[in-house]
């Protein structure tokens, strides 16, 4: 791949005007097929996918390529397309929360973020059917329908309204999270599980909750949701303070105040007893 310089502000805003489309087409698609129906398919026992996820998916797929023909993607039903050599990839879950959505349970997104030289640098997450729209530049802050989010400034976990999710294996493996969330529960205010890891992320960027750790995520699961988080001053990790990746499947992200107080929890050792 080749490298280079990091965009100008003038890039990224046509970027994130790209993505904003892209993001509003998709949520049309989905909430045309929330009201005139869908096919469900399974990939495993409790993994569904629709063809509205697949509608979805095209039409994001073809707007960022319309203006941006060179650049590379990687969507969750699709997998890796475009040119090999580009510095930028589009990371893309067209339908994030399908299983809420096959339900009719209304709190699913579209999450579109885009990744140069490996590092994200702009991020769009959609509620369509709230009408909220989570945006952020690095380096230019993060906004919910154009006004400026700021992340909590509750201090203690004990205080804490958290969130998290579980993986669709949770029936196959150990690493499944639920030891996690019966010691966190004990320790914090509240605990959440949306199914949204897209909107869980943007909730922490807006203050609505004051942080959030899964396992065995996607990159397509977090690729927007950290740009935002981050540029609305919170703080983004694995399950340590290590360098965060967004290939590691773990995540810790917080307002910043819990995030060692969360990630103390997170590797408490449970009483054998």
């Amino acid at each position: 791949m080749q490298t280079s310089k990091r965009p100008s502000s003038e890039d990224c805003t046509v970027f994130l005007a790209t993505a904003i489309r892209a993001a509003e087409a998709a949520g049309t698609v989905l909430l045309e097929h929330a009201r005139s129906g869908f096919r469900i398919d399974y990939k495993a026992a409790i993994n569904l996918v629709t063809d509205a996820d697949r509608g979805a998916e095209e039409s994001i797929v073809r707007t960022i390529l319309s203006a941006h023909p060179s650049h590379r993607i990687l969507a969750e039903e699709r997998g890796e397309d475009g040119a090999a050599d580009s510095p930028y990839r589009w990371i893309i879950d067209p339908l994030d929360g399908t299983t809420n959505f096959a339900h009719g349970f209304p709190f699913y997104s579209v999450s579109i973020g885009l990744e140069c030289d490996g590092e994200c640098i702009v991020g769009v997450v959609l509620d369509p059917v709230r009408r909220e729209l989570f945006t952020a530049v690095l380096g230019q802050g993060a906004y919910l329908n154009g006004e400026r989010l700021r992340v909590s400034i509750i201090q203690t976990l004990e205080h804490s309204l958290l969130v998290t999710g579980f993986a669709y294996n949770i029936r196959e493996t150990t690493n499944n999270n639920l030891d996690h969330f019966s010691r966190i529960s004990l320790r914090a205010q509240g605990v959440r599980r949306t199914g949204s890891a897209a909107l869980d992320l943007s909730y922490v960027a807006a203050g609505r909750f004051d942080g959030y750790w899964e396992v065995k995520l996607s990159p397509w699961d977090m690729a927007a949701g950290i740009v935002i988080l981050r540029e609305a001053g919170g703080v983004v990790s694995g399950f340590s303070r290590s360098r965060f990746s967004l290939y590691g499947q773990e995540l810790v992200a917080t307002n910043g105040h819990i995030h060692d107080q969360l990630l103390r929890a997170i590797n408490q050792h449970p009483d054998p007893h």
